[in-house]
């Protein structure tokens, strides 16, 4: 009995090899997209993202659709003025796992944009919906560099938590 499970186990283990091979064989003309999304703040898995995606952007007309179809875009239910639920709708799971698992490691380090984003949010909105804007800013970040083939350029690597701290500074109109 105890060789037919060994025998099973190791089975399965050769099944998984097989996959793996393929699965990296089929990932070998997406080097340039995996070294890209590498580039993202954050411990992204790249390959999920482009198994769940295809690597493909051409499907997602904007950043903002990709972002909906993930589902971390905020809703919003407004009647009267009165705004009411701004529950996420549910979207593609594995990124969405994903995306929170890259955003909770993103906002660790105190000094990256997303970081102080997450704080200077949590701050005035509560944690769990900051949480979502890392992950909408994490999936807008993956749109442009799988569209654009070009690795994440942090513009602002440490945003100032205030407006006010550069006086004096001409308006961008």
């Amino acid at each position: 009995m105890v060789r037919h499970y060994l025998d099973e186990i190791d089975r399965w283990k050769s099944i998984i090899t097989a996959f793996d091979t393929r699965a990296s064989a089929l990932l070998v003309e997406r080097e340039s997209d995996l070294a890209n999304l590498a580039t993202i703040p954050g411990r992204l898995a790249a390959e999920i993202v482009i198994a769940e995606t295809d690597g493909d952007m051409t499907r997602f007309a904007s950043a903002r659709r990709l972002a909906s179809w993930i589902g971390v875009c905020p809703g919003r239910n407004e009647s009267a003025g009165v705004n009411r639920s701004g529950r996420t709708r549910p979207g593609n799971k594995n990124l969405k796992r994903l995306l929170g698992i890259a955003a909770m490691v993103a906002i660790r380090k105190k000094d990256s944009y997303l970081g102080v984003f997450f704080r200077r949010l949590a701050a005035r909105r509560g944690g769990k919906r900051a949480m979502v804007a890392v992950m909408h800013k994490l999936a807008i970040a993956i749109w442009h560099v799988l569209h654009d083939k070009a690795p994440y350029r942090d513009e602002n690597s440490a945003p100032t938590t205030s407006h006010a701290a550069i006086p004096n500074a001409p308006c961008a109109a």
